[in-house]
């Protein structure tokens, strides 16, 4: 488990939780726009937090959080995911996934065993511009659609979210999304911000007036869309 970042108290990453969010390296995408662009590319060069350091200060902060963000990077890549995860709910924190979805496996165990009380899946964008957005050439869409099948259908909380970016995302693209996603418990629109540590620099955002029109187009099947990161 190589943990490179710890936040330590966030009201932001869980909704309607007081939270510390975990940061793992790795990750099998290459997304442009993505903003934790060395925690993907140049984990070797990071610094690593010891498993025992984030426990212990937990356990010291019992009575005050409320739960657990763990993010990445892509969390799932880790075989130990599950007992890592288990000592913190062990404390009793309630845990929330951030995840791309490419391990569907991983998400069902997960879930079976009650490890994990939210999921926030990332989707690049419509499967017909996946590859593309995701940054690789040979990405099969496959374990991504099981992953998203499997929420639709789980009784867990669990949202969709997708960055939006003005070079990769059409009006066309939120057709195909809602179709895609059509009944969901909930999806966000993610205004791309542009920082210091993009794989991609040089991206754009959408004008609040496109992201609002891409909501009406949403929400023609996806009962609760919203946007997040605009004012």
């Amino acid at each position: 488990m190589q943990i490179h970042g710890f936040n330590k108290t966030t009201l932001l990453d869980y909704p309607k939780h007081l939270a510390a969010t975990i940061f793992l390296g790795g990750c099998n995408m290459r997304c442009p726009f993505c903003h934790n662009a060395s925690l993907v590319t140049n984990t070797t060069s990071q610094p690593t937090i010891p498993e025992e350091e984030v426990l212990s200060y937990l356990v010291k902060r019992q009575n005050i959080l409320e739960g657990v963000c763990i993010t990445g990077g892509e969390p799932t890549l880790y075989p130990d995911l599950p007992t890592f995860i288990k000592k913190i709910k062990d404390l009793g924190f309630k845990i929330k996934l951030d995840t791309n979805g490419t391990n569907p496996v991983m998400i069902k165990t997960l879930i079976t065993d009650k490890l994990i009380d939210y999921i926030a899946m990332d989707i690049k964008n419509s499967p017909e511009k996946y590859t593309l957005t995701a940054g690789l050439s040979n990405l099969s869409l496959d374990p991504i659609r099981e992953s998203v099948d499997l929420l639709l259908t789980s009784p867990l909380d669990y949202e969709f979210r997708t960055t939006v970016v003005k070079e990769y995302h059409t009006l066309e693209d939120m057709l195909s999304i809602s179709n895609w996603l059509s009944g969901a418990k909930a999806y966000y629109l993610q205004s791309y911000k542009d920082s210091d540590d993009i794989i991609l620099p040089g991206l754009h955002d959408h004008s609040k007036e496109t992201l609002l029109e891409y909501v009406k187009v949403l929400s023609l099947k996806i009962p609760n869309v919203s946007i997040r990161g605009v004012v």
